[in-house]
């Protein structure tokens, strides 16, 4: 009966949602329950501790509700506390960061990738060491988008305004020829095909969909698809009034959702 059991999706705040969407489509018949800790958002100025802590509680909160895995879908979690989460729950965890790498050293003919993501995700070189770890020979350049975030969010993903700040952030990267260019910020799909019309020739790596085929991968391996053949439910959870959540993910899943239920934290 396990394997009839909800995945879970933990973020900071709505940018996990681009997870939760490819999840939906590359695993149709699963029951997710989606929780965004939308009261403390942003992890990012958050001390390793503290990311640590928040983490494990949003865990806590998904094995209540009998989450068979859990996908770690903030990249500062992923970057801070996913070793602590792997080795402390029975359940398979998984963070966005190993799935974007594998994907991007495929792609990668002339070893030059580009990063991007906040600036706490670049500041961790968390990208930069997985690459490493697998290939020392690797040239990885990184850049933070800070910009990339708000025009996410109020919905400008393409026109002049956003070409103009992704030449601005990714002129450099273009220019030394890199071939494979990971987007290091559950945000960032939004903007990929924008991002895809400047890095010509550049393979974009969606670590949202690395991710959903990863949870896939892991599914299978442990024998956890779910046996319903009928479309996945979704419950989703926020710590903070949800209005400004229900209207991003609007704009992020292109569908009104049922009213998420809030817990205080």
């Amino acid at each position: 009966m396990k394997a009839n059991r909800p995945i879970g999706i933990f973020d900071s705040g709505v940018g996990g949602l681009t997870v939760l969407r490819e999840i939906e489509k590359i695993l149709p018949h699963e029951d997710i329950i989606y929780f965004g800790d939308t009261a403390r958002v942003p992890y990012g100025n958050k001390s390793k501790a503290t990311v640590i802590k928040f983490s494990a509680e949003s865990i806590h909160f998904l094995l209540g509700k009998r989450a068979k895995m859990v996908i770690v879908a903030c990249n500062t979690s992923s970057s801070l506390a996913l070793d602590y989460l792997t080795n402390n729950f029975s359940v398979p965890v998984i963070g966005v960061i190993e799935a974007g790498v594998k994907r991007a050293l495929k792609a990668t003919k002339g070893k030059k990738i580009g990063v991007i993501g906040t600036r706490s995700t670049i500041q961790s070189k968390s990208y930069e060491k997985a690459i490493h770890r697998k290939d020392r020979t690797v040239k990885v350049l990184s850049r933070a988008c800070p910009l990339f975030v708000p025009l996410a969010e109020e919905g400008i993903l393409s026109g002049e305004i956003v070409e103009e700040v992704i030449k601005m952030y990714l002129s450099t990267m273009k220019a030394k020829g890199i071939d494979a260019i990971i987007l290091g910020c559950t945000h960032y799909p939004l903007l990929k095909r924008t991002i895809a019309l400047y890095l010509k020739n550049t393979h974009i790596v969606d670590s949202a969909k690395e991710v959903a085929l990863h949870a896939k991968e892991i599914l299978r391996r442990y024998y956890l698809f779910n046996r319903n053949k009928k479309k996945g439910k979704v419950e989703f959870y926020v710590t903070d009034e949800p209005q400004g959540f229900l209207k991003l993910a609007k704009l992020f899943l292109k569908r009104q959702i049922p009213h998420p239920k809030v817990l205080h934290v």
